[in-house]
């Protein structure tokens, strides 16, 4: 009986056995096709456990190589953000699955700035080390060696995500689930796996804001605005285009007091027969810009792929003066003139032709009428011409380069503006210039440049208001053809406590006529403008120079008087100094001004902007100091006082036919402020006083009785 009792024991417990493994191997095979389900192809010609680990690549692109050395050719390349399953390590290599029927190996190696090319992470759902069973692996599916689990290959799971096989005190064989203990909230929290981000698609994640029911009135520039290149537009054509509006208004009223010559023998007062008459002199303008831009692309960090601009500039203008001929041609128009105009300012498409580091340098190209700045403060060429410019960064922006080619417009004689309708001067500008930040020292920028202006303007051309320009009316009026390079250094920044802006321009080549020598020239000039200024507090001190040379013998076969091609020099007080902002005239030296508005070289021009470039001239000197005051923030207020004197009479002389008791301009006094009311640049209010007092040389050309010379205006600026 009990061997019959024995016996029964035993059947049973084979049964059991046969049991638990028939329900083992159950578990195995469910587990075995899922696996086969998750596994790429490339993998499914041997069953594979689920992977423990990802990898996430972090830098632009990795490559997949053959085998784990450096040397295996790349058979693919995954881009960043890409996560893929790990099958194998070795090293810093790791085995991948591919796409069809074969596998990878990628290499964690450093990238730039200091970064990984690749992470690893435990992949989702993957197993985990049970805590407080002491030498229980999880990952090995075995008891603390870490070694074969029950598929019999090294660091494969012995059960499906969350589950072993087998703990100390369970019956062999029979799968328990990892129960994780309860985290102590009194602890530090543990770390967060580096997973891919899980988020909810969102149709438009330009318009979260409006989604949560926050509501923006259209003319409010400081929330998100359709019309301030916030959200995106025009959606059905393409994505991240933005539309960005732009409204200037941008009023002046100028009163002045300038020397003033009498048209002829016709004077409006009784005994205005000299070549002097009364100088007050008002002018009232009014701009309304607009400014529309389309750009293509999401540029917080990168450039756009492509900009499309468009700016028309509305002006009206209106001019007071005391003696007629002053403002037409026509004397009998008299001394009241108002005049309107619109100017194309900027029409060009900017197309991103590509990017050259993982840093967004990049290389782009600009083709129509654009504006333009050779050097830091506008000292050589300042325009917006029509041209194609190629342009672009290196090194993190350290290096900065240009190449151009432009064709400047004809401009209206009372706006200023680009006269599209008139068509393109034969006066054409080719540029390449390259910045280099931080060099020679850090917090400097340094600049090299080549210009090369050629004009070939031979007919005779005038103004809006009936005077001639081309050629000037000096000597024997003959037109003329000329080309000159200019070969520049600049630099703006910082040395130590000290603020430095500089240029250094010297002008080379051939003028084919000069119509005061009568014959071809060689030009040789050159050009130095400094600034230096230091803070002190709420103060910056600044100290300028400006040196032009000048023609020593206008009869010669060398022109070494320097000019620019289209100055706007940003020094001295810019354009609330009276001798840069204003134009003087050289009364009874022929049709030229001795020097023309918002300009600072005496260049003997017929007009600084119809005008062509003239070499035979005084010259300059230029030494000033002043003081930028930040009395509020909303207030600042700027001094400035400047000596001038010419760098040679000689050519004033000739046109004169009088001797000139010295070479000294005078001094300019200048006084202005600057406020924004509200901290900001939507409203801006500026206002100046300046005055200029003759030296000998002035007067002689003036008259004694000409005084004081002076002007006062008040500029607002309103912007959207």
């Amino acid at each position: 009986m009990a061997y019959k009792k024995a016996l029964a024991r035993k059947m049973s417990s084979v049964l059991l056995c046969a049991s638990a493994v028939t329900v083992c191997g159950s578990c195995a095979i469910a587990a075995d096709e899922r696996a086969q389900a998750a596994t790429p192809a490339a993998l499914q010609r041997v069953p594979q456990p689920a992977a423990l680990q990802q990898l996430q690549v972090l830098t632009v692109t990795v490559p997949v190589r053959a085998g784990p050395a450096a040397a295996a050719p790349a058979v693919a390349r995954l881009s960043r953000g890409d996560v893929i399953g790990i099958l194998e390590i070795r090293g810093d290599w790791y085995k991948v699955p591919l796409a069809g029927e074969g596998f990878g190996w990628i290499q964690m190696a450093p990238a730039e700035y200091g970064d990984m090319t690749i992470t690893v992470f435990a992949a989702p759902g993957a197993p985990q080390r049970v805590q407080g069973i002491e030498g229980v692996d999880v990952a090995s599916g075995a008891g603390g060696t870490g070694g074969t689990g029950e598929t019999g290959e090294t660091g494969s799971v012995g059960g499906v995500g969350g589950v072993i096989l087998a703990r100390p005190g369970a019956e062999a064989g029979v799968p328990q689930l990892a129960v994780l203990p309860a985290l102590d909230p009194l602890q530090v929290p543990p770390p967060q796996a580096n997973l891919p981000r899980e988020s909810l698609p969102v149709t438009d994640r330009w318009r979260l804001m409006q989604t949560l029911g926050f509501k923006f009135p259209w003319y409010d520039p400081y929330n998100q605005n359709v019309l301030k290149a916030d959200l995106p537009v025009l959606k059905q054509y393409a994505p991240d285009l933005f539309f960005n509006l732009g409204v200037v208004s941008d009023t002046l009223l100028e009163l002045r007091r300038l020397p003033t010559p009498v048209a002829g023998q016709i004077g409006i007062a009784p005994g205005a027969n000299d070549i002097f008459g009364r100088g007050q002199q008002t002018v009232m303008v009014q701009n309304l810009i607009l400014n529309f831009g389309l750009v293509k692309g999401d540029t917080t960090f990168r450039p756009p792929d492509y900009e499309f601009r468009f700016v028309p500039v509305f002006n009206y203008n209106r001019a007071l003066v005391q003696e007629a001929g002053a403002l037409r041609i026509d004397p009998s128009l008299g001394r009241r003139r108002s005049d309107n105009f619109v100017g194309i300012q900027e029409l060009f498409v900017d197309v991103h032709l590509r990017n050259v580091s993982d840093r967004y340098d990049f290389d782009s190209l600009r083709v129509g009428v654009q504006p333009f700045t050779n050097d830091f403060r506008g000292f050589l060429f300042q325009d917006s011409p029509f041209g194609i410019r190629l342009f672009g960064n290196r090194d993190n922006n350290r290096w900065q380069y240009n190449l151009a080619a432009f064709a400047r417009f004809e401009k209206d004689t009372n706006s200023g503006l680009n006269s599209v309708g008139k068509g393109l001067r034969h006066d054409q500008v080719y540029i390449a210039n390259l910045y280099r930040q931080d060099w020679p020292f850090i917090g400097f920028t340094s600049q090299a440049s080549i210009v090369h202006n050629r004009n070939s303007e031979t007919e005779k051309t005038y103004d809006t208001n009936g005077f001639l320009v081309r050629p000037a009316a000096i000597g024997d009026l003959r037109s003329h053809r000329y080309h000159v390079s200019y070969l520049g250094y600049s630099g703006d920044g910082h040395l130590g406590e000290w603020n430095l802006a500089t240029s250094t321009y010297l002008a080379l080549g051939h003028d084919e006529h000069n119509p005061l020598a009568h014959k071809e020239q060689k030009i040789r000039a050159a050009y130095h403008a400094s600034e230096l200024s230091r803070d002190f507090s709420w103060i910056r001190a600044r100290a300028s120079l400006v040196l032009a040379s000048g023609d020593k013998d206008p009869y010669d076969n060398k022109s070494t008087g320097y000019d620019a091609i289209m100055e706007n020099p940003q020094i001295a007080g810019s354009d609330t100094s009276f001798s840069i902002r204003q134009g003087l005239p050289l009364i009874g030296g022929g049709g030229v001004a001795l020097s023309g508005r918002n300009g600072i070289l005496p260049s003997l021009r017929s007009s600084k902007d119809e005008g062509q470039s003239n070499f035979v001239n005084p010259g300059l000197v230029l030494v000033g100091t002043g003081a930028d005051m930040d009395l509020t923030p909303e207030l600042r207020v700027f001094a400035n006082v400047s000596y001038l004197r010419f760098m040679d009479t000689r050519v004033l002389e000739v046109l004169r036919a009088q001797k000139l008791p010295s070479k000294e301009m005078g001094v300019d006094f200048s006084l202005g402020a600057h406020w924004r009311p509200f901290y900001n640049q939507n409203v801006i209010v500026n206002g100046s006083v300046a005055a200029l007092r003759p030296g000998k040389a002035l007067k002689a050309l003036y008259g004694e009785r000409q005084g004081t010379l002076y002007s006062a205006l008040f500029n607002m600026v309103l912007s959207f």
